[in-house]
């Protein structure tokens, strides 16, 4: 029987994350002939010694097991740190144990354990993601030029995931026998780009309520949680904090930029927004305000959820 094994998958590039994730799951479907058992979790939202409990409990029905700890940058109690460190330390044998966050580092109690296991996907930097562009199109048959792939890392956010996923929805309208410039890009994807939580944030960095609520209940009806949402405004709101840290004391050059993950000049656009609407010290009081909606969400359960977003966004715009 396989030894089973612990990871940390860390940092905001969801796309390489959910990719590495993939290749996880095809291996042990290989390795067992059969797809894994999977089981998510949430931090903040199921007790840790549950979470443990079904652990250390091996599957009924299934020989192998992919269980995910999400949110896992919540898991700060010394207690819930040291139980899990405590599995780690012993896993089941069938089981992979994934713990996901965007932030870059966890407890250090949960990191030892998992010791090589851990892995940072980072954002990709402005010339990667030209490369990733250009690369995606050339293996689909199709050509782009550099002005091109420009309108594109200005209209999508800046994870390989989006990007994926809205090139291959602008090669819809595409031929191949045509170079893809700026017009075919401004023509197509803006006008058929779905609202996210990324696009919600541009609107809340404006001061935008109508159209923030708009786009708030585009998506909830998409069956878009709440929770999600506020993830990904959370995520936002702390790159904002690096934001107005990195230009405290001038505009910093391109590569500064480019370290904490802001590449683009519309993404750049949109914090300098949210820099001057909401400040420093605002920043903070609305990240806090998204971990307090965030557990008011999870506790009440989703017949409130769209009241209590409603209520979350005239709180933070305020």
């Amino acid at each position: 029987m396989s030894k089973g094994s612990c990871l940390l998958f860390l940092g905001p590039e969801f796309g390489e994350k959910q990719d590495a994730i993939a290749e996880i799951r095809r291996g042990m479907h290989k390795q067992f002939g059969a797809p894994p058992e999977e089981t998510s979790f949430y931090a903040g939202e199921t007790a840790v010694s549950e979470m443990v409990s079904v652990l250390r409990n091996g599957s009924l029905f299934a020989d192998a097991r992919l269980i995910f700890i999400k949110n896992a940058e919540l898991l700060k109690k010394k207690d819930d740190v040291e139980l899990l460190a405590s599995y780690m330390a012993a896993p089941q044998d069938d089981t992979t144990l994934i713990f996901i966050s965007d932030n870059t580092g966890l407890d250090k109690a949960l990191e030892k354990p998992a010791g090589k296991g851990k892995r940072i996907f980072w954002e990709l930097f402005e010339n990667k993601k030209t490369e990733w562009v250009a690369n995606f199109f050339r293996r689909e048959g199709f050509r782009i030029d550099d002005a091109g792939i420009e309108a594109i890392l200005e209209l999508v956010e800046n994870n390989t995931d989006s990007l994926r996923r809205e090139c291959s929805r602008l090669m819809l309208f595409l031929g191949k026998d045509t170079v893809v410039g700026e017009a075919e890009v401004e023509k197509w994807l803006s006008h058929t780009r779905e609202e996210s939580a990324f696009t919600l944030f541009s609107r809340i960095a404006e001061g935008d309520l109508n159209r923030s609520v708009e786009i708030l209940h585009t998506l909830l009806a998409a069956k878009e949680t709440g929770v999600a949402i506020l993830g990904v405004l959370a995520w936002c709101f702390r790159k904002l904090r690096d934001y107005l840290a990195l230009t405290a004391n001038g505009i910093p050059d391109d590569f500064e930029f480019k370290k904490i993950g802001l590449a683009s000049s519309k993404a750049r656009k949109d914090y300098a927004a949210a820099g001057r609407r909401y400040g420093a010290a605002g920043a903070d009081r609305r990240l806090a305000l998204t971990a307090e909606f965030d557990l008011r969400i999870r506790s009440s359960g989703s017949a409130f959820e769209g009241i209590l977003m409603d209520q979350y966004l005239c709180t933070i715009m305020s």
